[in-house]
């Protein structure tokens, strides 16, 4: 009688210890009081590089508006496209030109009056500046204010998400948990140790490991995501047999032992009752 009672109690052990999962597989950023004792400079590069085929929207403005009609010309170009124009006057009495062109596959921006400006791994400051000096270069503007943003950057996430879909970036720093948030978080089937991103860089795929779980995240060149990256959150491989056929008979086996150890204890009771 005895064996049959410690065999019961071993099964409902197995049962329960087979649906435990360890905290140290989901809990975020472990022993990070340790890391942030002191805070920690920020040492990776944040912005954003321009690649062939991305879209800048490029804005010129200067005190006088007349010479910007050059740059209001209705022109179709092979790197670069006008997407549209919107002449405002500012409070300040100046006036804007906006247009939106594609980086080519040698790294220029083809605009009107000043040929190729090659803007490639540069941020859009920089571009903005390369334009500038352009703009002085061809006598057009004596004093530009150019102003460059990106207009397609994204971020595609995959895998084990609430809501894998391709995030569109609205600032020039995203890291990669503010991508994940917008995708709900990972789900509960997640591999936090298992997330891989893959990035374009120099005509060249790299590939990137990161784990949720662990404060050296904050230190990975991946941290904060660049366009185009693709985030992949790897599953539990686990998950497949839990939605199979054999977990619904491990659920009820695990049902009934429970309710064969809560009857072996009674039964003890009673015999101890008994004896005295």
């Amino acid at each position: 009688m005895k064996k049959i009672i410690n065999l019961t109690f071993m099964a409902a052990a197995i049962v329960c210890l087979s649906s435990c999962v360890s905290s140290k597989k989901i809990i975020y950023f472990q022993n990070s009081e340790y890391m942030f004792e002191e805070a920690q400079q920020i040492l990776q590069k944040y912005e954003m590089h321009l690649k062939p085929a991305d879209q800048v929207l490029i804005k010129v403005t200067c005190d006088n508006p007349e010479l910007l009609e050059v740059f209001n010309m209705d022109v179709t170009m092979g790197s670069g496209n006008r997407t549209g124009a919107n002449m405002n006057y500012g409070t300040t009495g100046t006036m804007g030109s906006v247009y939106g062109y594609t980086v080519d596959n040698n790294g220029n921006l083809l605009l009107p009056m000043l040929d190729n400006v090659y803007v490639r791994n540069m941020t859009c400051e920089e571009a903005a500046i390369a334009i500038e000096n352009k703009i002085k270069e061809k006598n057009i503007i004596k004093n530009p204010d150019v102003t460059v943003r990106l207009l397609n950057a994204r971020v595609a996430v995959l895998g084990a998400v609430k809501s894998p879909h391709v995030v569109s970036l609205t600032s020039e720093r995203n890291s990669i948990l503010d991508v994940l948030s917008q995708c709900g978080d990972v789900s509960d089937q997640a591999l936090r140790k298992k997330v891989t991103l893959f990035r374009e860089e120099n005509g060249m795929r790299t590939r990137y490991e990161l784990d949720l779980t662990q404060t050296n995240i904050f230190e990975s060149p991946a941290f904060y995501v660049q366009q185009n990256d693709v985030i992949y959150i790897q599953p539990n491989k686990s998950q497949n047999v839990r939605s199979s056929a054999f977990s619904t008979f491990l659920g009820v086996a695990g049902s009934v032992v429970s309710a064969l150890a809560s009857i072996a204890a009674l039964i003890i009771s009673i015999m101890n009752i008994t004896k005295k």
